[in-house]
């Protein structure tokens, strides 16, 4: 096992433990929703489970896995990885502080959900261990950086390999949104709770908490964009449709990720509406790329299927290999996020926000695209990874072919009814399966038990996908590694690199536009009247 190998793998696995541990807390909740009596069932487990099941899929599993896929492209398109043992530095410190925000979780002293809205107040450990996770990840983006510098300077001129420019998007936007959310913790969050100062503003912790928050979708969104675009066409026996287009798109997610954060603030006071109406057209830009993605991808997948001989308008949809877990993944996955985007829409709209704010709704929008478009990608590409990389072959491959179609129909189970429900009015994150016996909510109990059943197929897909990566790493014998093989555009792209390469100058742009964005509703908000508030540890 190479060093690269062994760094990728390092990561990889404390992702596939996060995601195992997040995901018994996830079906706990439903069957609790839907009023199945549990022997350990309380308030206060429940609520510390939402903040484990957040924080362990949504910060951790996420954070850990698309830090190893950049390591693994990085060093299978550029060859290199610069400075190995920082590399391995911001891993330890990541995982330390990954330990240190699980224990303080689990030990009940730190349930303030993966949000930690102030003013819910956690022990300072909480706090101390997710930065230790973000410093790790930003060495992580400085090994990147670097890995992508040494190569840049002993290949000018040539156009940067396409998985790669992927991947250093995702860095860049992680830098931008980490910068909020830096300012919140260590400036306004960690002195409050050690002591140091009495109260805190929630409006303004609130605001750099959304410069961070929805940005992070995308740095979870732009690694799965990845493998749809340089692998998934591969995989399906075809091409990629454009690599030009596709260079555009990732710098439209560098532009337009970090200046939307206001449209999860509509209801919030203190910020102007004419800023609020910004950052819904902000959020529509955001957009745009998803649906260039959506055309770009699924002509890739045309072009394959009528290349294994399919004919007709949709008769090559038959011939893709549905069979393949990678594939299936990732094409269930697209369809998945199309309705989630749908959804999106939605979110982003000022009245018919202030209508499904807080609702049941937000928790099925949000399962359909992290929860699916990136979850079950990453799932997929486990599959096709892990034995290239370690020469071991899938343990049960007729579980990985099965277990993408349990994820999708348990997603389904789950959201719609989450959907339909949150248009009904029922609130989430309330942990009763009776609703206090108000009459409303006599309508939303069938849909409750609808979305229980998803989170149990959805908790079995789960296992099946922890056992077959712990089986063939742990029982099957070691072989022969693979290449891993990115996919070629239709037509190669002029040699040289062009203007959408020029990551630096966009990231000055993206940040001239995150200024403009916040720098005068922060300044507002610090300077008029406030109203702070101290902590409160409610479970």
């Amino acid at each position: 096992m190479t060093p690269a190998v062994r760094l990728v793998l390092s990561h990889f696995w404390v992702a596939v433990a996060a995601f195992g541990v997040g995901a018994m807390m996830a079906v706990m909740q439903a069957l609790a929703r839907a009023g199945v009596e549990l022997p350990f069932g309380t308030a206060n487990l429940y609520y510390l489970s939402v903040t484990a099941h957040g924080v362990l899929l949504a910060l951790v599993f996420t954070t850990f896995f698309i830090m190893a896929l950049g390591y693994l492209v990085v060093e299978t398109t550029l060859g290199r990885i610069a400075g190995p043992s920082w590399a391995w530095a911001g891993f330890w410190l990541a995982s330390i502080g990954t330990v240190i925000t699980t224990v303080a979780i689990l030990s009940g002293t730190s349930t303030v959900l993966y949000t930690f809205y102030p003013p819910l107040l956690a022990h300072p450990a909480f706090y101390i261990g997710a930065t230790l996770l973000v410093v790790g990840s930003w060495v992580w983006c400085g090994v990147m950086i670097a890995s992508f510098v040494s190569w840049r300077r002993a290949n000018r001129g040539t156009r940067p390999p396409l998985a790669a420019h992927g991947m250093l998007t995702a860095v860049i936007i992680w830098i931008l949104a980490t910068a909020g959310l830096a300012v919140e913790v260590v400036i306004l969050i960690l002195p409050w709770s050690v002591g140091l100062v009495d109260r805190i503003d929630p409006i303004v912790a609130r605001t750099y908490f959304w410069w961070f928050g929805h940005p992070l979708t995308y740095f979870w969104l732009v690694p799965a964009y990845v493998l749809w675009y340089t692998m998934i066409p591969r995989v399906a026996g075809g091409k990629l449709f454009s690599d030009a287009l596709t260079r555009v798109v990732f710098i439209q997610f560098i532009l337009f990720s970090t200046p939307v954060g206001f449209h999860h603030q509509f209801t919030d006071p203190g910020i102007a509406g004419g800023w609020k109406l910004l950052h819904t057209f902000t959020t529509y830009a955001i957009m745009f790329p998803s649906l260039v993605t959506a055309f770009t991808v699924t002509a890739s997948l045309e072009y394959a299927g009528r290349a294994r001989g399919g004919a007709g308008t949709f008769g090559w949809i038959g011939k893709l290999p549905w069979s393949d877990p990678f594939f299936s993944s990732v094409a269930l996955s697209m369809v998945t996020f199309a309705l989630g985007g749908f959804g999106g829409a939605i979110n982003a709209a000022y009245a018919m926000n202030a209508m499904i704010h807080n609702t049941a709704w937000v928790q099925g929008h949000f399962h359909l695209t992290v929860g699916t478009a990136v979850t079950l990608s990453f799932m997929g590409f486990s599959y096709w990874m892990l034995p290239r990389v370690t020469g071991r072959a899938l343990v049960w491959p007729r579980v990985a072919s099965v277990q993408p179609y349990l994820w999708f129909i348990g997603m389904q189970f789950f959201s719609i009814p989450s959907h339909i429900a949150g248009l009904m009015g029922m609130p989430r994150r309330v942990y009763t399966g009776e609703f206090h016996g108000i009459e409303a909510a006599q309508a939303w109990i069938p849909l409750v038990n609808i979305s229980a059943v998803g989170g149990v197929i959805l908790f079995v897909s789960a296992m099946c996908w922890v056992g077959v990566l712990a089986g063939t790493m742990f029982v099957m014998p070691r072989g022969a590694t693979r290449p891993i093989e990115y996919a070629e555009p239709m037509v190669a792209p002029p040699d040289g690199a062009s203007l959408w390469d020029r990551l630096g100058l966009w990231t000055a742009v993206a940040i001239v536009l995150i200024i403009i964005a916040y720098a005068q509703p922060l300044y507002h908000l610090h300077t008029m009247a406030r109203f702070p508030s101290r902590g409160f540890s409610p479970f």
